[in-house]
């Protein structure tokens, strides 16, 4: 529960506004190019409206055409299940979203703009602190990043776009068999009622401890089962969603499975505050998923508050072995948001220096 207490979750959501108003002030996201991707990523947001509505589509057509041979005036069964339909693709399989995701084993966008946006937070913060002893800065985390591979030993992922792509469908193909699976379970009688918070009292005992588990079990009993399917699928979605967007990080900086659950856990109160933020604008119809080139900027400015600055790629185990715990935590939670720049000032003794368009340091290079 210590990771997941309400002040990590509203420190996260804080630096979806902050990260999301930073991002938006980097004049390299308003290039010819990342205007074309605007325009593309418009264009995708209609494509999977269309997508995602050929069901319900589909299944009013043969109810219209039933409707020929016989009198649906009257009944109501007809309206019931194009909601049923709607309610399972939107909230239960979260189909739109998985067409969201889906976009990063496409294309490189994401990963650029993460990584220009990373450029851009190092620049901000070197200009918001010129006139400071440069001895008292953070070091700069785009000049060592940049160098990490992003293919290779340890990355199967990276290896091969289509095996990256198989092994998302795979994932995404059990999550929404487990929802569906519960879903229609909790649709029983007599026992059905108990399927649902049983299975949030599982999650979240794993997840975030006892406590927020027993809350959620006891509400989830008397709660509309609508709303508790809705409030467990956003948890699932908001985890989700940030483990896509930290992958350009994680591409470079790989830990192995059990120091990335260290990682994950240590700071999993405010990364899903950061999140589940960005997940509610993403429901924004057609712009969901220009906001989700938004939310990937964002990360870049939210990396920089979380971790350490990054050591050049040979010093990279010690890092990870560092890194996998959270030491600045609690201070940085205690901070005022407008003191958050300076969390990392005083564990690093490298000097900062300023930053170009790109994202290279004229001078000195940071450890």
């Amino acid at each position: 529960m210590s990771h997941f207490e309400p002040n990590a979750i509203l420190r996260g959501a804080q630096l979806t506004v902050v990260g999301a108003f930073r991002a938006l002030q980097n004049p390299g996201l308003f290039t010819s190019e990342h205007y074309k991707q605007a325009a593309l990523a418009v264009l995708a947001g209609i494509v999977i409206r269309v997508v995602v509505a050929i069901p319900t589509v589909g299944i009013r057509v043969l109810i219209s055409f039933l409707g020929l041979f016989t009198d649906l005036s009257q009944t109501t069964w007809d309206a019931d299940v194009i909601e049923g339909i709607h309610f399972i693709e939107h909230s239960v399989l979260q189909v739109p979203f998985f067409f969201m995701t889906l976009m990063r084993y496409v294309t490189p966008t994401l990963d650029n703009m993460f990584m220009d946006s990373l450029a851009w937070v190092d620049q901000t913060y070197v200009q918001k602190h010129k006139g400071e002893n440069p001895d008292d800065l953070r070091a700069m985390y785009y000049p060592n990043l940049r160098q990490y591979e992003t293919k290779g030993t340890n990355s199967d992922k990276n290896k091969d776009p289509w095996a990256a792509v198989q092994s998302f469908l795979m994932r995404f193909a059990k999550k929404a068999g487990i929802s569906l699976a519960v879903y229609l379970l909790s649709l029983l009688p007599y026992v059905g009622r108990f399927v649902l918070p049983a299975a949030s009292f599982y999650t979240f005992n794993k997840s975030v401890g006892w406590q927020p588990a027993v809350v959620i079990f006891g509400s989830g009993i008397f709660l509309p089962k609508r709303y508790l399917v809705m409030f467990l699928q956003s948890y699932f979605s908001s985890r989700t969603l940030m483990r896509e967007l930290l992958d350009p990080y994680f591409a470079r900086v790989r830990y192995t499975p059990q120091q990335k659950k260290l990682w994950f856990s240590d700071r999993s109160g405010v990364l899903y505050g950061f999140a589940v933020a960005f997940f509610v604008f993403l429901k924004i119809p057609l712009l969901g998923v220009l906001i989700y080139g938004i939310a990937e900027a964002s990360t870049a400015y939210l990396i920089t508050k979380i971790t350490d600055p990054p050591p050049p790629p040979q010093e990279m185990e010690e890092f990870k072995k560092k890194d996998v715990r959270w030491d600045n935590k609690h201070e940085f939670l205690s901070l005022p948001l407008d003191a958050v720049d300076k969390i990392n000032a005083r564990v690093h003794k490298h000097k900062a220096g300023p930053v170009d368009a790109a994202g290279d340091v004229k001078g000195r290079q940071f450890a």
